[in-house]
């Protein structure tokens, strides 16, 4: 991954006093996850480019990283976009490289902080979300950057796999250094939804620090609070309210709020599920649980109302998710007997995990469909022949209920992520299959409101072991 920092002002070689990095000079410095390395490609008077090149290891990634993305995948931990685009690594680097001129300071030409400068500067591979184009333009142009971007194609050889998420970034502008390093420390972590340590309040006070002059005016200031503090709400609220200065705050960061009978939303389909799959559990007389890809942490917010649950785990690939869920689930404000009852970890579902053993139930709503086909007999032998639980409660679409969207017909699937869809008579089999065995006995339910002839748009699976 390489960043391109250019000027053209004259002469061009002060930028090496801005930096404190000598155009003569290859410097590397030591990263958590690799190293990164800056060096000048070109050093004239009319013009001098910088480079800063990440070198990042993957399996230093692994052993000190909290999240790695891969969801699903199973070398996703080692096998990732994270060596090759600009993400939260890419600020660090910065950071660490070009500290000094971060923070303002020259010491040979310290009349050279408050000059204005012409500005290029060239990302080769920075991730967006979908409209990602459109956000990267909302978060730059607002402060005064000429934008121009190149998406990348998935595969070059192949076109009708489409577009990937990957762009080719352009920036033009005339501002002093420091702000130039602001704006990208800031900016460029928001366009990926991957962190790679952990986000605290701490993090609030580097987003005000490195924000400082142009953050609290800026249109998209309330996105680019969230989506730096991965959408955490009373981390991002405290970062508004401070922001802000005690001016009133409009609802900016939305908080969930009491409704009246008459203002609830009709019960979505997701809200059935999870109401179902907790009256199942409940049935089940189970005192322990496990919730397999359990998300934001919904299943284990309704488990947590019932006093029968002494334990209540959730494991998710994703550690942003757990986030989410601890965040979700008011854990820090929760009383210590509370907190006893709920434990959250990062784990897989094709790898046997010891975690996983000793639960009177597990659940696994809406998961498997993400799993590559050739990976499905992993997760059975991991959840069925090892861990073992009492109990198992699975979910899955129904694919036959996909002609009742408009935008889907029976050729396609749900989302973009799924890997397989099955038909009811599909997942029937395979859960016979399953319950042959592993010596459990099966019972399949429609989960939503049935259409004649293709049922509901969701089934659901309850093994119960031995009988």
């Amino acid at each position: 991954m390489i960043l391109n920092i250019t000027t053209t002002h004259k002469p061009a070689t002060d930028l090496g006093y801005l930096l404190h990095k000598h155009p003569d000079k290859f410097q590397t410095f030591d990263l958590s996850v690799g190293k990164a390395h800056v060096f000048y490609p070109e050093k004239g008077e009319g013009k001098t480019t910088v480079s800063l090149l990440l070198d990042i290891d993957p399996i230093d990634m692994v052993r000190g990283a909290r999240n790695l993305g891969g969801d699903g995948f199973a070398l996703g931990h080692y096998v990732n976009d994270r060596p090759y685009v600009a993400s939260s690594f890419m600020s660090v680097a910065l950071s660490k490289a070009f500290s000094s001129a971060m923070n303002g300071k020259c010491k040979d030409k310290p009349e050279l902080v408050d000059v204005k400068l012409p500005f290029e500067v060239s990302i080769a591979s920075i991730p967006a979300p979908k409209g990602g184009e459109i956000l990267i333009r909302k978060f730059f142009e607002p402060l005064g950057y000429k934008v121009e971007l190149k998406r990348h194609t998935l595969d070059a050889k192949f076109p009708e796999w489409g577009d990937s998420k990957y762009f080719s970034l352009k920036l033009e502008n005339t501002i002093t250094t420091k702000e130039l390093l602001s704006h990208l420390y800031v900016l460029i972590p928001t366009l990926d939804n991957d962190k790679h340590y952990f986000v605290s309040e701490n993090e609030i006070e580097k987003l005000l620090q490195k924000g400082e002059g142009w953050l609290k005016v800026h249109p998209e200031k309330e996105q680019i609070i969230r989506r730096y503090l991965i959408n955490l709400n009373s981390l991002s609220r405290q970062a508004l309210e401070r922001l802000s200065e005690g001016e009133e705050i409009e609802n900016a960061i939305e908080e969930p709020i009491e409704k009246t009978e008459t203002e609830k939303k009709k019960e979505t389909l997701h809200d059935k599920r999870i109401k179902l799959v907790a009256e199942k559990l409940i049935e089940s007389g189970a005192e322990r649980v496990l919730d397999l890809g359990c998300g934001e942490g919904k299943l284990i917010r309704q488990l947590l109302k019932q006093k029968q649950f002494s334990e209540i785990a959730g494991m998710d690939v994703s550690y942003n998710e757990l986030l989410k869920a601890k965040e979700r689930l008011h854990f820090d404000e929760m009383s210590p007997k509370q907190k006893e009852r709920i434990n959250l970890f990062q784990g897989s579902l094709t790898y046997r995990d010891k975690r996983f053993d000793g639960f009177d139930a597990a659940a696994v709503v809406e998961v498997i469909e993400h799993l590559d086909l050739n990976r499905l007999k992993s997760f059975e032998r991991v959840l069925f022949e090892f861990a073992k639980p009492k109990t198992v409660i699975l979910t899955t679409p129904n694919k036959e209920y996909n002609v009742m969207w408009e935008k889907l017909d029976a050729e396609n699937m749900r989302h973009d992520d799924h890997r397989f869809e099955w038909t009811r008579n599909e997942f029937a089999e395979w859960a016979n299959k399953i319950g042959k065995t592993f010596n459990y006995s099966v019972e399949t339910f429609p989960v939503g409101d049935e259409e004649e002839n293709i049922g509901a748009p969701s089934q659901m699976a309850i093994f119960r072991y031995g009988n």
